[in-house]
């Protein structure tokens, strides 16, 4: 493969009523120190103004020289088929992903991209910021240097498979078909980005915090998980033991899939709430024996499923009303 000089990034923003804060995200784009940008914005039906916005900043954008794609759905079909309607749209040498409410810091891309070039990688991985209305903490990520070093990682818990942490090459998407499926909107970059991994062949990762993660309050850090959440991520969880096992990846790094279930429904026990704590018993539950197994999570998150597996809610209740609270409630604020 002929080693890229300038290559063009393709950055999808999947776009729903994102008014209130569409204006940030892409005015980071706007502001890159990288130009060569395909920006595919995809308005996924949006019934406030997100419309009008995309349309001032694409002028915006062309003004700059950085091609811009506004595409439109006539109906609200979920951020997985947004993305792919941007997959199909975008081609540039590289794939990124901006939230609407997130953004990006002016150099990422730049830093990113020359970090590819470098390495000639196929992925390129960053720290990110989780951001209140006030403050920031620095949420570090774990070095990598392989791609089955990332996905043991990930299967341990202590790595991050968001894709808009990731820059990708383009080809690996292109070459095995790789996709979201339509629907499965929750979980959907767990499934993808293991995929992609499972095709790389040179990986690498920037110790800097370049992507913003907007949270505006408590509530929204602390999700509720409905059935239909819990069933979406179990398929997507069930989908990358399946191609993690026929892979010919170590077959440790196989063996130690049940950490990856403990790790997702992990937040269930970053809540107050006893019915969530019983969802997380009955989740795969086959798992919870070995709660105090997996080395690499810090050792509060094992004691607290561990409390999980002996009833003991009092305490769980106390460590969120006590620590949860306080740092995200309080001092992130």
């Amino acid at each position: 493969m002929k080693k890229l000089t300038n290559p063009l990034v393709s950055v999808i923003i999947p776009v729903y009523n994102a008014g209130s804060t569409l204006s940030i995200a892409l005015n980071s784009l706007a502001r890159q120190t990288y130009t060569n940008l395909e920006i595919v914005v995809v308005n996924d039906a949006s019934t406030d103004n997100s419309e009008d916005l995309i349309k001032y900043f694409t002028g915006i954008f062309e003004k700059r020289g950085i091609a811009a794609k506004a595409l439109n759905h006539s109906q609200n079909q979920g951020v997985s088929t947004s993305r792919n309607t941007g997959l199909e749209s975008a081609s540039g040498d590289y794939i990124g992903y901006l939230d609407a409410d997130d953004w990006m810091e002016p150099n990422a891309i730049e830093l990113m991209v020359n970090e590819a070039i470098q390495k000639d990688a196929d992925i390129v991985g960053c720290n990110w910021l989780l951001s209140f209305e006030q403050k920031e903490r620095k949420m570090s990520q774990p070095s990598f240097a392989s791609p089955q070093e990332a996905i043991q990682k990930i299967i341990n818990g202590t790595l991050r498979w968001n894709l808009w942490l990731f820059l990708v090459r383009r080809s690996l998407y292109l070459n095995s078909n790789i996709r979201f499926i339509p629907g499965m909107n929750i979980g959907e970059d767990l499934r993808v980005m293991v995929k992609l991994l499972l095709e790389a062949s040179r990986v690498c990762y920037i110790d800097k915090a370049l992507y913003h993660y907007g949270q505006s309050n408590l509530q929204s850090l602390t999700k509720t998980f409905s059935c239909e959440h819990i069933r979406q991520i179990t398929a997507n969880v069930k989908d990358v033991e399946e191609n993690v096992r026929k892979s010919s990846i170590a077959s440790e790094i196989k063996e130690s899939l049940p950490f990856l279930k403990q790790h997702i429904k992990l937040p269930l026990l970053i809540s107050d709430h006893e019915e969530m704590y019983r969802t997380w018993l009955k989740w795969f539950p086959e798992v919870n024996r070995i709660v105090m197994s997996n080395g690499a999570l810090p050792l509060r998150n094992r004691i607290l499923q561990w409390l999980a597996v002996k009833e003991q809610f009092w305490a769980i209740k106390l460590y969120y009303r006590g620590v949860v609270r306080l740092v995200y409630g309080k001092i992130y604020k």
